[in-house]
């Protein structure tokens, strides 16, 4: 049995039609050449459509992009759990219909300007569709997520697809404009960029946050090892701490509160387990800076809970044998630091070392999403971090590429 057998003669015409679109242009390709192609006659091309107009029509319609919009847009207003990640699949999920035909993009919206007015009129009507669907889709996600807009659902739509096919059309048709290092990145600014511009950015993260992340000064390498160093030879229990802080990133406050029980290790990792605040499982890693520190199961943090000889729950003792506070912490961080100097000429401080952290792991290719999960942070606190890891990226880009001459 023939292709031609199975497939119905509308859906024939389409698909000839896209082929013939992309490969030609629209303002090029005659309804000849499309009922030829589609092994039909002319007249049965005009039965269907009309004209070229409306077989265009049909074309952007029933693309992928447009296609089943409105049930796929309630599904993720109903199944998502967070406003970032309902928006940033529709985000995903657009732009990857859009890379399946990037030739058709190319030509419909390249050849617009010469299109008659009724083809205009096609196109301006399929994107008007698509912004209703996306206007309740919004309007449904931020209702649940009680965020005030200060736009109306159906200019946040227009918006949104327009920055959408924006990138599309840039990616499609041109080379090495160095915007962004993909197409993650884009996604990740764009829906953090909407979300705090379009919206009640109080909602997503506090101003306090806000000030706090505008200072990103993580420590160089030698800064972080003198420091590893002087904790080695202070004792186990500072070599612990000072590995807990570089390697899992973790608060002074989040390691007061570690049990002994909230530890998870064996030959293929070694995890922490935060049960106060932003629940989660933290990793501690094996290598801080390019320097490895043992392995999951032997490294300072599990040779100092083997030496120890006391039957107490906490993680982590002070020198009296009570679990740590967070002054204890700082003592021992100011003593460790003393005399060392960062770049900025001041001492280093604690909360440097959870900066240093993050960036390393952003660095290393960890996502912003996937962070998010990680530190408990919302998005728009970790972009700070994103743009410093980026920075620290290009810097080693443009060492290798001058070493290279």
């Amino acid at each position: 049995m023939s292709n031609s057998e199975i497939i119905p003669t509308r859906q024939r015409i389409i698909n000839a039609a896209v082929e013939l679109f992309a490969a030609q242009g629209v303002t090029e390709t005659t309804t000849k050449a499309v009922a030829k192609s589609a092994q039909v006659n002319e007249v049965t091309l005009f039965r269907h459509f009309g004209n070229k107009h409306g077989l265009l029509l049909a074309v952007i319609s029933e693309s992928p992009v447009f296609q089943d919009l409105s049930e796929y847009l309630k599904n993720q207003a109903t199944q998502t759990t967070s406003v970032y990640q309902a928006l940033k699949n529709y985000c995903e999920d657009r732009l990857q219909a859009l890379e399946r035909s990037p030739d058709l993009v190319r030509s419909v919206v390249g050849e617009a300007g010469s299109y008659p007015l009724e083809n205009r009129q096609a196109l301006g009507r399929s994107l008007k569709e698509a912004n209703h669907y996306v206007a309740e889709f919004l309007a449904t996600v931020m209702e649940r997520e009680q965020l005030h807009a200060h736009l109306p659902p159906q200019k946040l739509a227009s918006l949104l697809n327009i920055m959408l096919l924006g990138y599309a059309v840039i990616e499609f048709t041109s080379e090495f404009h160095e915007f962004w290092h993909g197409k993650d990145e884009f996604l990740e600014d764009l829906v953090t960029l909407f979300l705090m511009g379009a919206t009640n950015s109080t909602s997503l993260v506090t101003s306090s946050e806000l000030v706090a992340v505008e200072k990103v000064i993580d420590l160089p390498f030698v800064t972080v090892q003198l420091i590893l160093q002087r904790a080695k030879k202070s004792g186990l229990r500072d070599y612990a701490l000072i590995y807990i802080l570089f390697g899992a990133g973790l608060s002074t406050a989040e390691i007061t509160n570690l049990k002994r029980n909230h530890q998870i290790c064996d030959s293929n990792l070694h995890l922490l387990q935060i049960v106060k605040g932003n629940t989660r499982q933290v990793p501690v890693n094996q290598w801080i800076m390019g320097k490895r520190y043992g392995s999951y199961t032997n490294n300072p943090l599990t040779k100092y809970l083997k030496s120890r000889k006391d039957e107490h729950s906490a993680l982590i003792l002070n020198n009296d044998g009570v679990p740590v506070s967070e002054v204890d912490i700082q003592e021992y961080w100011q003593k460790l630091t003393e005399e060392l100097s960062t770049p900025e000429g001041e001492q280093p401080a604690i909360e440097q070392a959870q900066h240093t952290w993050c960036v390393e792991m952003l660095m290393k290719g960890m996502n912003l999403e996937d962070m998010s999960l990680i530190t408990g942070w919302d998005l728009s606190k970790l972009q700070p971090y994103s743009r410093r890891a980026k920075e620290k990226s290009a810097l080693e880009q443009a060492i290798k590429l001058d070493n290279k001459s």
